[in-house]
């Protein structure tokens, strides 16, 4: 199907009306990755490294017959989900008025599951009304009863499990430099940001129309009875809490009596802790390039991290996933599902909630078409020799 006005038929169109659509300090916070960004660039190259093994040409005698569609529904952290994608928790999205609860809409009608940030601007009670499959994500932001309390939030709001993201230090900078975000959209700002808002007038546009201004408020962030703080007020907040031991993780999973994921896992060792402390699940994962510069992209270190887990815990693959065949990659190497992150807000500023949807529509399409190449029925069909690695493909032991 051919691009149009309200279709994109790649998340590479999906970017490039992003682009168009949102001011450029906006699209460049999406677009960053720490320092020179060589690991959020490398998530995507080495999924280019990675080859298919050639298909047979013809079903061998006696095959069962063929399926007009190739299965590519499984369960995430205890959720059925009709493909194997999910949004990944992302924080504060101001690229589009609907904001996180446009991308419980989109995966709603994909028939799947979102992450949702406790840094976003919506709060869980309002985002889980659109989509109930939600998984509520922390990270070691604050103190043992903070995080209880949020965790406590998020149950009874009913979120279906808890992520607990660990892959950021906040040992990084950006060489182009970070963009000037405001964080309310007040008349100081808004004449600040006046010629980036008039550059991309569609962008105000929608703000206007919902009688709404983009506004980096973390309600999650709140504290029992507190106001919800700023997003750079929660951050510098974070940033003074010291690192958490893997008592403080398995203190965390003892608090939630439902499925645990351990995001940003990138060593067999810490895989392998994981499952220790009662990880239902693990999402192998280097917050998109966000952290330390130089590091793997999570694909490389997805094969050690299957064969370690085993059949213990889920495993997940977060990080440079644009098309069908980098999720059927995955799921080869051992991955159950995979999460993407800048493509979903990619396909929320290029639509809204039908953008998001229309992005997870590609992911299907692309899914199904390479099983079809491959002569598989489904994703649980597939093995690692259904892909082909470099020499030079390394992981982190």
């Amino acid at each position: 199907m051919a691009s149009t006005r309200g279709w994109f038929e790649s998340v590479a169109e999906a970017r490039r009306r992003a682009q168009r659509h949102l001011p450029a300090p906006v699209f460049q916070a999406l677009e960053a990755g720490a320092e020179a960004g060589i690991t959020r660039k490398d998530n995507v190259r080495a999924f280019t490294e990675i080859r298919f093994a050639p298909p047979r040409v013809a079903s061998p005698p006696g095959a069962p017959r063929w399926p007009a569609r190739r299965d590519l529904g499984t369960s995430v952290l205890g959720t059925a989900i009709a493909l194997p994608v999910i949004a990944s928790p992302v924080g504060v999205q101001a690229v589009h008025p609907a904001g996180e609860a446009g991308i419980a809409r989109g995966t709603a009608l994909a028939g799947t599951a979102m992450g949702l940030s406790e840094f976003a601007s919506l709060p869980v009670e309002s985002v889980i009304r659109a989509n109930p499959s939600l998984f509520f994500q922390v990270h070691w932001s604050a103190g043992r009863q903070d995080l209880h309390f949020r965790a406590e939030r998020a149950r009874a709001a009913g979120a279906a499990a808890l992520i607990l993201t660990l892959d950021w230090a906040f040992a990084s900078g950006r060489d182009w430099g970070s963009p000037w975000i405001p964080e309310r959209m007040d008349a100081a700002a808004m004449a600040r940001y006046a010629p980036r808002l008039l550059a991309r007038p569609g962008y105000l546009a929608r703000w206007l129309r919902c009688g709404a201004r983009p506004d980096l408020t973390v309600p999650n962030m709140a504290a029992a009875g507190g106001p919800a703080p700023g997003f750079f007020a929660a951050y510098r907040a974070w940033q003074r809490v010291k690192p958490p031991s893997w008592d403080d993780i398995a203190w965390l999973r003892g608090q939630w009596d439902g499925p645990f994921m351990v995001k940003g896992i990138m060593r067999p060792d810490d895989a392998r802790r994981a499952v220790d402390i009662g990880a239902t699940a693990v999402s192998v994962s280097n917050h998109g390039g966000n952290n330390l510069d130089g590091t793997p992209a999570s694909i490389r270190a997805l094969p050690a991290v299957a064969a370690a887990v085993g059949d213990q815990a889920e495993v997940l693959l977060d990080g440079g996933i644009r098309r069908g065949g980098d999720v059927v990659k995955a799921l080869a190497l051992g991955a159950r599902a995979v999460m993407i992150g800048r493509p979903v807000l990619w396909g929320l500023a290029a639509g809204g909630p039908a953008g998001v949807a229309n992005v997870f529509e590609i992911l299907r399409a692309g899914i199904d078409s390479t099983l079809l190449a491959l002569g598989r029925q489904g994703i649980r069909d597939l093995t690692p020799d259904d892909v082909l690695l470099p020499s030079g493909f390394t992981v982190p032991r």
